[in-house]
């Protein structure tokens, strides 16, 4: 796993992914989560739990399918294959604009620094670095842009309505 950082601040990431849960199972401790699949076969299983709990989602899943349980979710894991590949801005713009998450959303995968700026306007809040990324320059990305013209998660209104 790649560097972690969260708030626009290196951090530590206290999360386990977890797979593979069989009915009778004992769930491990500590703060887990699961592929979208998992979580839609074991729910309640997993609610069951005292500790904190997310659910990764495939760039091609409906962040929609998560809608009645968000708040008792914590993270929400968003892939990112490759560059070229941008449905998981509008899994997270789904998740905070429509749906309104509240929680983490992580960007992993190819998580990259030209992206972070846009990735944080779309309302993902931590990313997962990858270790051939420069973490300085990472978090530098966050400031590059000053001015932002359209509204997202960040800014609900265009520059045209803010007040000056």
């Amino acid at each position: 796993m790649g560097n972690y950082i969260k708030d626009r601040k290196v951090d530590e990431d206290d999360w386990m992914p977890f797979t593979g849960l069989e009915e009778d199972a004992s769930l491990p401790s500590g703060n887990i989560y699961v592929p979208l699949d998992e979580w839609l076969k074991t729910r309640d299983h997993l609610l069951a739990r005292n500790d904190r709990l997310g659910v990764a989602l495939k760039n091609t899943d409906d962040p929609a399918l998560l809608e009645k349980d968000l708040d008792r979710l914590d993270l929400i894991v968003l892939e990112f294959p490759k560059m070229a590949d941008g449905r998981a801005f509008t899994q997270a713009r789904i998740l905070r604009e429509r749906l309104g998450f509240k929680g983490e959303i992580r960007a992993t995968g190819d998580v990259l620094q030209d992206q972070l700026f846009y990735m944080q306007r779309c309302g993902i809040n931590a990313f997962e670095i990858r270790d051939d990324q420069d973490i300085p320059s990472s978090l530098k990305a966050f400031d590059e842009m000053t001015v932002t013209y359209q509204p997202a998660s960040d800014e609900k209104f265009p520059i045209w309505r803010r007040e000056s």
